[in-house]
């Protein structure tokens, strides 16, 4: 089974600063690739044989990179926004409707990099019967998702605002556990009908999980902090290296 996968590629990339200049952060090149490069391979090894990719930014070029490239022999289609950036949940639930079955949809940053074995996460939420698996970890950060000893998302906080967000009447975060998001996540395709809900065009997937946490089964599984990183920032460029050099080549 050839399974589906969404690469979130639509961000303005304005942390990379000069690098993102001329071009998408996807197409920011990292050890010779770019990293849009990078995810394609690697989630084609994995198993992953359907793309959609959302574009924005450059949202040209990304098109003519991949036809100079015969789209790397994968089948890929491109989800475009540039008339609007839709915000991750917009993106995804106008892209998970040009995939062509019923599976569930991995859904990737472009700048997100790590050891994470992508299809087990995968066949592990087919196993579930979650609505979505959300990819975590206890690292630093100041936006936390809090879950139930059983795994079930139950709230969201920002350290720094001290906002709180959950469908729980009287939630106490320091009843559940804290942990960050991190930025991989796998969607059955029964939640598109309650993404068609939200009002709007633009909306942030993390806003819909927690909004919707209380009637939708959303579960959590956790991967190590350590070899993980965001290399939406020229600093964690060499960090990001170091884990293609690992696990993506």
């Amino acid at each position: 089974m050839l399974m589906n996968a969404l690469i979130l590629a639509a961000g303005l990339g304005t942390r990379l600063g000069e690098l993102t200049s001329d071009r998408p952060k996807a197409l920011v090149e990292v050890r010779g690739r770019t990293m849009l490069e990078h995810q394609l391979r690697h989630l084609s090894a994995a198993g992953f044989g359907h793309f959609v990719i959302n574009i924005h930014h450059f949202a040209t070029k990304v098109r003519d990179y991949l036809g100079e490239h015969d789209n790397f022999g994968l089948d890929i289609r491109l989800s475009d926004e540039s008339g609007m950036l839709l915000d991750t949940g917009g993106g995804i639930r106008k892209a998970m409707r040009l995939f062509d079955d019923e599976q569930p949809v991995l859904v990737h940053n472009v700048d997100i990099f790590s050891g994470t074995d992508l299809c087990s996460l995968y066949l592990n939420h087919l196993d579930s019967g979650a609505d979505a698996t959300l990819l975590t970890a206890r690292r630093n950060t100041s936006r936390h998702l809090y879950f139930s000893q059983e795994g079930a998302l139950c709230g969201w906080s920002n350290e720094k605002t001290g906002e709180i967000r959950s469908p729980l009447p009287g939630f106490d975060k320091s009843r559940f556990v804290p942990y960050a998001f991190q930025g991989i996540h796998v969607i059955s395709r029964n939640v598109l009908a309650q993404l068609d809900v939200v009002p709007g065009q633009k909306f942030g997937i993390t806003d819909f999980y927690v909004a919707n946490s209380g009637r939708l089964k959303f579960r959590m599984t956790e991967s190590e902090a350590s070899d993980w990183v965001d290399a939406g920032k020229p600093e964690a460029l060499e960090l990001a290296a170091q884990i293609i050099r690992k696990y993506y080549e």
